[in-house]
């Protein structure tokens, strides 16, 4: 049986969003955000559900928690690379903070809402951090007075691929907790929890996550919804990787832009239908691809042709 990675979402969810495993989710969180927004202590909004995803592969396997001071976390990992992903993430985090007022209350009982973005690929080529946080701040002196809007990117493959398969590099590249955690996520074959270096032989939280992985229990139907859900996710990969490589050849012969941005467009299209034979709502099909309405109903002509 394929070992499960911790990296498709259901398996993340299921590892750190359940109320056994809360610690695990405080220790994830305080590896990420600053010292003043730690947390002692966190209320799952969305726990773990399997019916959540129950034949829907697009379902969004975000993990929801709120910390006792109210501030509000949204932790979500991202498998595929996907067109226009910082607006959708952008989406989210404003759906994470106005969703706190209820009619008719104050402006003054919104708390900060922090957006955790767990990505496997990579989406800031400026940056050759693997952690980046951005913030609203005055363009000329960098004041921060918007507070309350935060957005964490951990891209994963930065990490991963600057350092070899080699438990020894592995470890000697861990110099942050986070650096442990995001160990765990891609170099998760070569820790033992009966067998760990000395440097993380202490760390408890660590050895309970490589342990539920181990035994992680999925029925029947949640083993067949990974299986479907990490294939489905494989072949949208595959898909764009080989529209942009197909788009890259025509580059050769009317230009490598104009190539590359042609491949780009028709990986688009083709998430865009797979999501309209799904039947998937339309406002879910504009935020996933970032084409606008007369441009899907084009697709759903030509579908219906």
């Amino acid at each position: 049986m394929q070992k499960i990675t911790p990296r498709v979402d259901i398996a993340f969810k299921k590892i750190f969003g359940v109320e056994e495993n809360k610690d695990l989710l405080i220790l994830l969180i305080n590896s990420i955000v600053s010292e003043e927004d730690q947390v002692s202590e966190i209320t799952l909004l969305n726990p773990y559900n399997p019916k959540s995803f129950r034949n829907d592969k697009l379902s969004i396997l975000d993990i929801k928690a709120e910390g006792v001071d109210g501030k509000r976390f949204n932790i979500e990992i991202q498998i595929s690379d996907e067109a226009d992903y910082n607006k959708r993430a952008l989406y989210y985090w404003a759906k994470l903070y106005t969703e706190q007022l209820k009619e008719a209350e104050d402006y003054a009982n919104l708390s900060k809402a922090i957006g955790i973005h767990i990505l496997n690929f990579t989406s800031i080529p400026e940056s050759d951090k693997y952690h980046n946080v951005f913030h609203i701040v005055e363009k000329e002196n960098g004041l921060k007075y918007f507070k309350d809007l935060e957005l964490h990117t951990i891209e994963l493959k930065k990490f991963a691929d600057s350092v070899s398969n080699e438990l020894s590099d592995v470890i000697a590249r861990i110099k942050t907790s986070l650096d442990i955690w995001v160990a765990f996520l891609t170099k998760y074959s070569l820790l033992d929890k009966d067998n760990l270096p000395e440097s993380l032989e202490e760390n408890t939280g660590l050895k309970k996550a490589l342990n539920v992985l181990e035994v992680m229990n999925f029925n029947e139907a949640e083993r067949e919804d990974y299986e479907n859900h990490l294939k489905w996710l494989q072949i949208q990969t595959n898909t764009i990787r080989n529209y942009e490589l197909k788009g890259r050849a025509e580059g050769l012969a009317e230009g490598e832009a104009r190539g590359e941005a042609r491949g780009e467009a028709r990986g688009i299209r083709k998430i865009a239908i797979s999501m309209l034979k799904a039947n998937k709502p339309l406002d879910e099909i504009i935020l996933f691809t970032g084409l606008s309405q007369d441009e899907i109903a084009e697709l759903k002509n030509e579908i219906e042709r």
